[in-house]
């Protein structure tokens, strides 16, 4: 194994050399240039991450070290790494881009996110921790039967993976696109085979390492740009939010422009979410979807016991509470340094250089220069990789373990042959992930994001969370109930302006809001409330008399570490 990574090792360095340093022999847009300084510090994250790696791979030998890091992880170091996780490039950029241009509704999403984390640690964390093992399937089919609600688990996994993993590549291709002057099918293809590299051959505790080292990157740079934009004002804030008003009327953008003809200001809401069941269906899906994303829900496996998986909640909330506060100061900060610049503003157009979404890294320049954003640069793009290094972990684990293990082999089958189905499963999706993010260059993926958290939303987190702490539940019902969030999810957002508009080009959408989940969580309650109440078969009657025995070790912890009777 260390002979294949090595290989791997080496074709990556060299390919990188040649992008590089050689990136003037390949055409490049004309808006692009090479920035020497994040190549540089990106090139040193990489060697540094395939180090941990290489480490990492020596250190891997069953499938406990492989899905869950020998369950060594301690609590501190497992709320950075779900951080790390979670702290995503649309995080970083998007919200940050949201509040420059929408003002006060960008908070929608800064709280969205965050309020979901409570609904985990108080909720869930330390039931996942007694209950499962590797995945969250292990936690629903505890006393539900294997195959129907593994493969449905397994489904809801791989589509949220697959649509997050597809916005985060192509996110990842134009990033380095406008940032390093690298072609944008030689990003994707980067990115896709780093983190082929750091699952396949380091597992969890790869992963987990690379989720830490980037949390620590982003919340340091992220920090420097926040206090660069408060000094600006003397750390005054009433001054800072002043100055913000006044950032909009001296700006050049349209957006800009229109908020004040309009009479406006960015501090009124308004300006993104204009009627309450939107408003609510949003926060529904964020705060909800948090609580059902599979490869946030697998880092509770790492830790050794329920308490150390407390802790790891709580560190998480403050470090991302910590963080959201931050892209909502660099948001008006950028409105305050970079709107008002001709240096950041295409005037004739109207726009931010680059787009909205650069927001943060032109701060990142206006507060610490060109060696500072060379290093904002790098981190961006190491937030892509270890945001889709935890995605493929758990789209493989959900294969191998789920589907594979579980599903196809009833339990027993050998780990060797797990271990190695799961790498394969990497590699697949790795694959698979390089091509539809090829592919998906020119499509506007924004959606994608949301939809992965509306399916987590409506068909891991109701089955999940009444799997825990309802009685009745049985398989009809949570097979049926899942199934009808998945797939309502789906119709809806495609009969959305978002999809059936904006992407197929049709005059009006079919389904009115943009946001389904307030609708596609209903449905998945009542069908799992419905047809479980309605099955009286002998089957469900075991799967009730189970749930005692299942609160218990919710509970204590009890047999924890051991084989669940799924």
């Amino acid at each position: 194994m260390k002979t294949i990574f090595l290989s791997f090792l080496i074709t990556g360095m060299s390919l990188w050399h040649r992008l590089a340093w050689g990136a003037d022999a390949v055409a490049q847009p004309p808006e692009s240039k090479l920035n020497i300084t994040a190549i540089a510090m990106f090139f040193a994250f990489v060697a540094v991450t395939l180090g941990i790696t290489y480490w990492a791979a020596a250190r891997t030998k069953t499938t406990k070290d492989f899905y869950a890091a020998g369950g060594g992880i301690t609590g501190f170091q497992n709320g950075l790494a779900i951080a790390g996780d979670y702290m995503s490039a649309a995080s970083f950029l998007g919200i940050s881009a949201m509040v420059f241009a929408k003002g006060y509704d960008g908070l929608i999403y800064s709280i969205g996110f965050l309020v979901g984390w409570p609904v985990i640690l108080f909720l869930m964390a330390e039931q996942l921790r007694n209950l499962g093992r590797y995945t969250f399937a292990d936690i629903v089919s505890f006393r539900l039967s294997r195959i129907p609600i593994r493969t449905l688990s397994a489904l809801g996994t791989l589509f949220t993976v697959i649509l997050y993993l597809i916005a985060q590549m192509v996110g990842a291709g134009q990033l380095i696109r406008t940032l390093f002057g690298l072609p944008y099918e030689y990003a994707v293809i980067i990115v896709g085979t780093l983190m082929i590299l750091y699952v396949a051959f380091g597992g969890m505790l790869a992963t987990t390492w690379v989720q830490i080292i980037k949390a620590v990157l982003l919340l340091s740079g992220a920090t420097f740009i926040a206090i660069g934009a408060l000094s600006h004002v003397n750390f005054d804030l009433e001054a800072f939010f002043q100055s913000a008003l006044e950032g909009v009327k001296a700006s050049g953008l349209a957006d800009h422009k229109k908020v004040v003809a309009d009479g406006k200001d960015i501090f009124a809401p308004g300006g993104l979410v204009n009627d309450p069941i939107s408003a609510i269906s949003l926060g529904m899906a964020l705060m909800f979807g948090t609580a059902g994303l599979p490869h946030i829900l697998m880092r509770f496996f790492t830790v050794a016991n329920a308490k150390e998986a407390r802790k790891s909640v709580f560190y998480a909330t403050g470090f991302i509470g910590y963080f959201y506060i931050l892209t909502f100061i660099i948001g008006f900060g950028a409105v305050v340094l970079v709107a008002p610049n001709p240096q950041y503003v295409d005037i004739v157009k109207g726009t931010l250089m680059g787009g909205n979404n650069m927001a943060a890294i032109h701060m990142a320049h206006a507060t610490g220069g060109d060696l500072f954003l060379g290093f904002i640069s790098a981190v961006a793009f190491a937030t892509i990789l270890a945001v889709v290094s935890g995605l493929t972990l758990a789209g493989a684990s959900a294969v191998s373990h789920d589907i594979y293990a579980n599903a196809i082999c009833g339990g027993h089958v050998d780990e060797r042959i797990e271990m190695r189905i799961s790498k394969f499963a990497a590699l697949s999706i790795g694959i698979i992930a390089i091509y539809l993010g090829i592919q998906f260059e020119k499509q506007n993926v924004a959606f994608m994001v949301g939809l992965a958290f509306a399916i987590a939303a409506s068909a891991n987190f109701p089955i999940l969370i009444l799997s825990i702490y309802w009685k009745n539940l049985t398989t009809r019902g949570a097979f049926i109930g899942g199934f009808l969030g998945l797939i309502s999810t789906v119709t809806m957002v495609i009969l959305s302006k978002t999809v059936w508009v904006d992407v197929l080009g049709n005059q009006d959408p079919l389904f009115p809001y943009k946001d389904p989940a307030i609708f596609s969580m209903t449905l998945a309650f009542v069908g799992c409330w419905v047809f479980s109440k309605l099955d009286n078969s002998t089957q469900a009657a075991s799967e009730r008399a189970l749930f005692e025995a299942q609160n218990v070790r919710c509970e204590t912890g009890i047999g924890a570490e051991g084989s669940s009777k799924h």
